[in-house]
């Protein structure tokens, strides 16, 4: 095998809950609250009901996969799928620059209660995947050649199941290299008018890590050198690369680093949404002539440079649309997930203020990208006169983080439309203990997300 095959693997094999500092730990729970709520709020979303219908009648013998919130069982892969489509499908969950860590954790998810994994285990799985995400995003920058998120995502699914299942070091390495080869997305999902692949391009990626993980726990063998060798990934895409030290090397634990979102809206439209507030406290929108925004390159291509981003005719475009987003924010006063039903982003009357909107890439603005977050806001009235802004760093940015607080009341709020308060609440408290909980107790909790 080539050397990063080996380092991977070797990471996955050695790291050990009792050597996780305490605030990774906090860090972890938080990512699973956070996440479930996303899943939660998103139980009944089309991709999950079509990821449903398929897995209707697949219980195997072997490894049968949770679905949440649905009491049904299926195979993992199927389980998988629907587990993190509903995660991903709102685009509230956690962020990194290069996509979503904890499009990962609906595998750990599914297959936490066949493993008898206890809390633990689960959360050492959340680190694996989180720590090579993050080192994946930055090593291969395959977001800026063309390339999807869902490849990092393989790699840590398959990473973090074969440590829920105890694979062998041999074994995780087989599975990193079969994911590795077959698991390389195209980033033309999140290009034009969005479809609903949008949000189950991941679901798919975490699938395929699952599989790759079970296939080389009975044995399959993948290529030798993935990574490194003729038509490997640095051959043909990334060229060679140094991935950071992983923590059972003496690199530092990353997982903290994610980003968590206090809307329901794409990354890059969390500012967005508190520039439009601090503007309306100045100016009621009827007021404005024309706004400019400056932004940053990532967020200038992902929800401002696209003629459909001014239209959003789909669920998906209008969560990656700027225009929208900030126009929404700056009517209504707040983003609710109210704002994406098709009734409101299709809304005629919002239009006019959308057109009214002009973003541009702004060369400071890049610069400080993305140690600080920022965007420029020159809003001219129509008696000429200018409001100018330039906020900083949104709720849930590394220099302004979420915390315990903030994530247990976001799980409140968004959950609280399905379960009712009472229930939401004792959820909230089992999950956040989870790394006290034993085998039995986490398929417990698993059966708590039960509507």
């Amino acid at each position: 095998m080539d050397n990063l095959t080996r380092r991977i693997a070797d990471f996955a094999a050695d790291l050990k809950y009792s050597q996780l500092p305490p605030e990774v730990v906090a860090a972890a729970t938080r990512f699973f609250i956070d996440a479930l709520a996303c899943a939660v709020a998103a139980h009944d979303c089309e991709p999950a009901r079509m990821g449903r219908y398929l897995a209707r009648g697949a219980m195997p013998e072997h490894f049968p996969g949770r679905i949440l919130c649905h009491g049904q069982r299926s195979t993992a892969e199927n389980a998988t799928f629907v587990n993190t489509a509903m995660i991903r499908n709102l685009d509230f969950n956690d962020e990194y620059p290069g996509g979503h860590p904890s499009d990962c954790l609906g595998a750990f998810l599914a297959l936490a209660e066949s493993a008898e994994a206890n809390g633990p285990r689960l959360i050492e799985s959340l680190v694996i995947a989180y720590e090579l995400f993050l080192r994946l995003s930055d090593a291969t920058g395959l977001r800026y050649k063309g390339w999807d998120q869902g490849f990092a995502v393989g790699v840590g699914v398959a990473a973090g199941v074969g440590r829920l299942l105890n694979l062998s070091r041999r074994q995780l390495a087989e599975a990193i290299a079969i994911v590795t080869v077959a698991n390389l997305p195209m980033r033309n999902t999140r290009a034009g008018e969005l479809s609903l692949w949008k949000g189950a391009a991941t679901a798919f990626a975490a699938r395929n890590g699952v599989f790759a993980a079970l296939l080389a726990g009975q044995g399959m063998t993948g290529a030798e050198k993935p990574f490194e060798g003729k038509h490997g990934l640095w051959d043909l895409i990334t060229g060679p690369f140094e991935l950071q030290a992983l923590p059972t090397e003496g690199g530092p634990y990353r997982a903290a680093e994610t980003r968590l979102k206090y809307w329901p809206v794409e990354y890059n439209g969390q500012l967005p949404v508190w520039a439009a507030l601090e503007l309306r406290a100045q100016a009621e929108w009827r007021e404005l002539a024309d706004i400019e925004i400056g932004v940053y390159t990532f967020c200038y291509t992902e929800i401002g440079s696209e003629p459909e981003k001014w239209d959003p005719k789909t669920r998906e475009t209008a969560d990656h649309s700027l225009p929208y987003i900030f126009a929404k924010a700056l009517a209504d006063g707040t983003i609710t997930l109210a704002a994406f039903e098709e009734s409101a982003y299709r809304d005629p009357a919002l239009r006019p203020l959308m057109q009214k909107i002009r973003v541009y890439l702004d060369k400071e603005v890049d610069a400080i990208y993305p140690k600080t977050i920022s965007m420029k806001i020159r809003a001219t009235k129509n008696d000429g006169r200018v409001i100018a802004l330039w906020p900083r760093d949104p709720l849930g940015h590394v220099n302004k983080p979420m915390g315990d607080t903030e994530v247990s009341e976001k799980f409140l709020r968004t959950v609280e439309p399905i379960y009712g308060a009472e229930k939401g609440a004792r959820v909230l408290e089992r999950w956040r203990n989870v790394k006290d909980a034993s085998a039995g107790e986490l398929a417990n909790l698993l059966s708590l997300l039960d509507v």
